[in-house]
């Protein structure tokens, strides 16, 4: 009688490996999945700067947008911190997000301190925010740049190569879901879907603020994360809700409920 094989259970690390595996592809899944008739642009890139945290080993993400004008938006980041270093690069036009958004290539500081005479404004910016390294990478198809994705660590390690060729991967596949919108109307939808995003950013921030006078002790983070959490549960579209909280009809202790 032949032996039975022996069947060496799985370990601790090949279980994790495992679900990082599945995390990437879920990721993946989620982030082609967008022709669907309540695609909101803004949660889109939200998500994908929450998963580039979880998933690539960086302290916070960001993105930035060209607008229907060619100028230069931030449109959504992981943290508060990371969004004011972009609004900051935004309004300078300094530091490697800006040069990667210009040029369509990645652009990357392992030590921005140290890189501080290339982007001299956004190095003191990123030092402020306790950001220490950067790796930025081109939302583009072919020569279509329609943005970039920013990696920020907080130590001055440089984001790690396989990370950056996630990130890239990720970049890549949420560039060709946006414009891939394109095919449910006309050729000027994308340009609207975009513009829509960045000019609904500005009544998210408002209803932030709104949210953190109400509650009296949470950051804007915090107050993100409540606003974020109860459109979710609640099947709203994040923007809507923004603008019912900065407009007064949000019931805002059910919204303040949610910030955990």
């Amino acid at each position: 009688m032949s032996e039975q094989p022996q069947i060496t259970p799985p370990t601790r690390a090949t279980a994790t490996a495992a679900g990082r595996e599945q995390r990437v592809a879920d990721t993946f899944v989620a982030l082609a999945d967008t022709l669907v008739d309540d695609f909101d642009v803004l949660e889109f890139l939200h998500m994908l700067c929450d998963q580039c945290v979880e998933l690539l080993e960086v302290s916070a993400a960001g993105v930035i947008l060209l607008d229907e004008h060619g100028g230069l938006r931030m449109a959504a980041a992981s943290s508060e911190r990371a969004e004011l270093l972009e609004v900051f690069a935004v309004q300078t036009e300094d530091g490697p997000c800006i040069d990667c958004v210009r040029t369509g290539a990645p652009s990357a500081s392992a030590n921005i301190t140290a890189d501080a005479a290339r982007w001299p404004r956004f190095a003191a910016a990123a030092h402020e925010c306790g950001f220490h390294a950067v790796q930025a990478v081109p939302m583009r198809l072919r020569r279509q740049v329609i943005g970039v994705l920013t990696l920020l660590k907080s130590d001055s390690k440089g984001v790690h190569d396989a990370s950056t060729r996630l990130g890239q991967a990720l970049a890549d596949v949420a560039t060709i879901g946006m414009l891939q919108q394109r095919a449910i109307g006309n050729a000027d939808l994308l340009a609207e879907q975009l513009q829509t995003a960045l000019n609904s950013r500005v009544i998210i921030e408002q209803a932030k603020g709104v949210l953190s006078v109400h509650s009296n002790n949470l950051d804007m983070d915090a107050a993100f994360t409540a606003l974020r959490g109860y459109a979710r549960s609640h099947h709203q579209r994040l923007s809507d809700l923004a603008r019912a909280v900065a407009d007064g009809t949000a019931n805002i202790p059910e919204i303040l409920a949610h910030h955990t």
